[in-house]
């Protein structure tokens, strides 16, 4: 008998994918609290830590990743039946991506018109590099990814111009302590509120989102419509807890982002040339053409 090779611990996402519709909602239903408890653990913790800036960012960005992960496998709960099957692979590999969990927590604060406006701005914030500075003098690594891994860790850093150097991880004291949960968190704080979590809110979610694919020209109005009758089903089918409040309903309505199921997520190569030719165009622009 050939020897047959263990999968166990961490990291059995990919498991979503060969579970059936129903079971698949069983296990994501189980884990949303889970997932939950550590993101407000991760934002309890990261407000006691007022004389270390650096540490309490960190663990405000654990906060803001683990609940992008909610927002992730919410995305996999409203994608259309006709589309999970060739979708599923792709979100749950998101689940495990900083950058993706990255940008899910900061398109609760955006405002696009609709999805294809929505897939512009996350494009633009997969760009591996960009230019940057006066003049466009600088050319950076990815923001989002360059400011989570340059708070984590002492490490070798090399710039543009060649130049190694080492950075020191440090904290920003100006956004050390804001006066509300981070927004991502907020959001689905409410979803567990309205009963969202439990197996027959994530029914409810799945039946009415899924009638809809958000593939272009769907808007917040679409959103709206749907996230209308998602709120009227759980309190009729009395899933609402105790805790939950108008704020809570008024919080899916205006910070859900539209559906990102049709997205790609991967860091995206930008060619030296092209960053070359915007620092030409910047310094052209800021000098008046000459």
């Amino acid at each position: 008998m050939a020897n047959r090779t263990l999968d166990i611990g961490l990291g059995q996402g990919w498991r979503l994918c060969q579970k059936r519709p129903n079971e698949r909602l069983i296990l994501v239903s189980d884990g949303l609290p889970v997932i939950l408890a550590s993101a407000q653990g991760f934002w309890g913790a990261s407000c006691y830590l007022r004389d270390m800036p650096r540490e309490a960012e960190v663990l405000r960005g654990f906060a803001e990743e683990e609940a992008a992960k909610i927002l992730i496998l919410m995305d996999a709960i409203r994608c259309p039946p006709k589309l999970i099957a060739s979708k599923i692979s792709k979100i749950v590999s998101w689940f495990y991506s900083h950058l993706a969990r990255l940008i899910y927590a900061e398109s609760v604060s955006w405002e696009p018109m609709d999805v294809a406006q929505l897939r512009k701005y996350v494009d633009n914030e997969r760009k591996a590099h960009y230019v940057d500075g006066y003049c466009g003098e600088y050319i950076m690594p990815n923001s989002k990814v360059y400011q989570r891994e340059s708070t984590l860790y002492a490490d070798i850093e090399a710039y543009d111009d060649g130049e190694l150097g080492w950075n020191l991880p440090r904290g920003d004291d100006a956004n050390l302590f804001p006066s509300f949960d981070p927004p991502a968190l907020a959001l689905v704080e409410a979803m567990s509120a309205l009963g969202i979590f439990t197996h027959q809110g994530l029914r409810a979610t799945a039946d009415i989102w899924g009638k809809v694919e958000f593939k272009d020209i769907e808007n917040y109005e679409d959103a709206e419509a749907l996230t209308n009758e998602l709120l009227q089903r759980l309190v009729a089918e009395g899933l609402t807890t105790e805790t939950a409040v108008r704020q809570h309903a008024s919080r899916l309505y205006s910070h859900w982002p539209l559906p990102m199921y049709g997205f790609e997520f991967s860091l995206v190569d930008v060619p030296l040339d092209d960053l070359k030719a915007e620092q030409d165009r910047l310094f052209r622009s800021e000098i008046g053409g000459y």
